[in-house]
């Protein structure tokens, strides 16, 4: 498997956090070689965005089940019904909004992660793929008022 790193998250969130990454802005400056791939990108209003959670740890005996946001009032589950970044994979996800995108760089919204976070990839936000219509669990719900 081979999977290189395109850029990197300027941001002024130095530490990772559970809570109000909703008027975060950051930008995804991109590496120059990968810049020109940012061409017709500001014609969507929102990216996928993909990193690689590198401040991450996973242990198994302590991430693969656990109450999400170390709440106990959160249901036990397992780490693939969740988004927590202690993962197998530190790989993130996060569907943004596009506020700009320039020769090099990417400006979004509610992107979830740090400064200095390495970028994989930058993806159009499709909602034919992307879809809109998914449910959720209940908990879910509640655990992310105050995330966004």
């Amino acid at each position: 498997m081979e999977c290189v790193i395109i850029g990197e998250v300027k941001s002024h969130v130095t530490e990772a956090v559970d809570m109000d990454w909703g008027e975060v802005v950051s930008e995804i400056v991109l590496k120059p070689r990968y810049a020109p791939g940012l061409l017709g990108l500001d014609d969507f209003s929102h990216a996928l965005i993909l990193t690689f959670l590198h401040e991450a740890k996973y242990d198994p005996e302590v991430h693969l089940r656990r109450h999400p946001q170390e709440n106990m009032d959160n249901p036990l589950r397992g780490i693939f019904a969740q988004r927590a970044r202690h993962r197998p994979n530190r790989i993130g996800v996060t569907a943004c909004e596009i506020v700009e995108v320039t020769e090099n760089s990417v400006k979004v919204i509610a992107l979830d992660a740090i400064n200095g976070t390495p970028v994989l990839d930058v993806k159009p936000y499709v909602p034919l793929y992307d879809r809109k219509d998914a449910t959720v669990p209940e908990w879910i719900d509640k655990m992310m008022r105050d995330y966004f």
